[in-house]
């Protein structure tokens, strides 16, 4: 993301046995499948709650914590934010 989080970005990824089986994107704005056991519940998923949950994420959750870690980056770099 650059310095306004105009191009922050949450992905949520689903791993079994070191194999993705489902992934959410916010730019994607959905979950995806990769296996036939993950395109079966990205199917359900974005049918559900689960969907509307994970959207709110990058608002509640990522672009607070960004503004937090980007102020401290600035703060070792000797940088004016």
């Amino acid at each position: 993301y650059s310095s306004d989080l105009h191009g922050a970005e949450l992905i949520d990824s689903y791993v079994f046995n070191k194999a993705e089986y489902i992934r959410f994107n916010s730019t994607v704005g959905k979950y995806v499948g990769y296996t036939e056991h993950g395109v079966k519940n990205a199917e359900t998923w974005n049918k559900g709650s689960e969907l509307a949950q994970e959207l709110g994420e990058l608002e509640r959750v990522c672009k607070p914590s960004a503004d937090i870690d980007y102020s401290a980056i600035l703060d070792k770099t000797g940088e004016q934010g």
